[in-house]
Protein backbone atom coordinates (compact mmCIF):
# COMPACT_ATOMS: atom_id res chain seq x y z
CA UNK A 1 0.00 0.00 0.00
CA UNK A 2 1.55 3.65 -1.26
CA UNK A 3 -0.22 6.83 0.33
CA UNK A 4 1.33 10.20 0.30
CA UNK A 5 0.92 12.30 3.12
CA UNK A 6 2.29 15.65 4.46
CA UNK A 7 3.41 15.87 7.99
CA UNK A 8 4.54 17.99 10.54
CA UNK A 9 7.68 17.27 12.66
CA UNK A 10 7.07 18.28 16.65
CA UNK A 11 9.41 17.08 19.42
CA UNK A 12 10.47 14.17 17.51
CA UNK A 13 7.91 12.70 15.85
CA UNK A 14 6.07 13.32 12.37
CA UNK A 15 2.58 14.05 12.51
CA UNK A 16 0.44 13.85 9.60
CA UNK A 17 -1.88 16.67 8.30
CA UNK A 18 -4.63 14.76 7.22
CA UNK A 19 -5.69 10.99 8.42
CA UNK A 20 -4.28 7.77 7.23
CA UNK A 21 -5.79 4.71 7.11
CA UNK A 22 -2.93 2.82 9.17
CA UNK A 23 -3.48 0.51 11.99
CA UNK A 24 -1.58 1.50 15.57
CA UNK A 25 2.00 0.76 15.34
CA UNK A 26 2.12 0.04 11.69
CA UNK A 27 5.61 0.22 10.49
CA UNK A 28 6.47 2.68 7.49
CA UNK A 29 9.48 4.15 5.52
CA UNK A 30 9.12 8.16 4.83
CA UNK A 31 10.99 9.89 2.18
CA UNK A 32 11.45 13.60 3.66
CA UNK A 33 11.91 16.31 1.27
CA UNK A 34 12.63 19.30 2.52
CA UNK A 35 11.78 21.67 5.26
CA UNK A 36 11.47 24.58 2.87
CA UNK A 37 13.05 26.77 4.63
CA UNK A 38 14.29 30.55 3.30
CA UNK A 39 17.03 32.33 4.65
CA UNK A 40 15.93 35.76 6.32
CA UNK A 41 16.77 38.27 4.67
CA UNK A 42 18.66 40.41 6.77
CA UNK A 43 21.22 43.32 6.34
CA UNK A 44 21.72 44.79 9.82
CA UNK A 45 25.45 43.34 10.42
CA UNK A 46 24.57 42.82 14.18
CA UNK A 47 21.37 41.16 13.48
CA UNK A 48 24.07 38.71 10.95
CA UNK A 49 26.22 38.16 13.82
CA UNK A 50 23.70 37.43 16.78
CA UNK A 51 22.37 35.06 14.08
CA UNK A 52 25.73 33.11 13.40
CA UNK A 53 26.45 32.99 17.07
CA UNK A 54 23.25 31.30 18.05
CA UNK A 55 23.50 28.86 15.26
CA UNK A 56 26.93 27.90 16.16
CA UNK A 57 26.22 27.97 19.71
CA UNK A 58 23.47 25.56 18.67
CA UNK A 59 25.76 23.31 16.85
CA UNK A 60 28.71 23.28 19.84
CA UNK A 61 25.37 22.11 22.15
CA UNK A 62 24.35 19.21 20.11
CA UNK A 63 28.11 17.54 18.99
CA UNK A 64 28.65 14.47 17.44
CA UNK A 65 29.13 11.62 19.73
CA UNK A 66 32.72 10.20 19.74
CA UNK A 67 32.02 7.02 18.95
CA UNK A 68 30.10 7.75 15.80
CA UNK A 69 30.08 5.49 13.11
CA UNK A 70 31.85 7.91 9.93
CA UNK A 71 29.08 9.13 7.67
CA UNK A 72 29.47 8.02 3.91
CA UNK A 73 27.62 8.94 0.53
CA UNK A 74 25.78 5.29 1.20
CA UNK A 75 25.15 5.45 4.80
CA UNK A 76 23.77 8.73 3.74
CA UNK A 77 21.63 7.67 0.92
CA UNK A 78 20.81 4.45 2.32
CA UNK A 79 21.82 2.57 -0.81
CA UNK A 80 20.36 -1.40 -0.37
Amino acid sequence: MSQRLRAVYRKGAFHPRESCDLPDGSEVELTVQGPFILPPDVKEPKEQKRILRTVINSMQGNPIPAGAPPLTRDSLHDRR
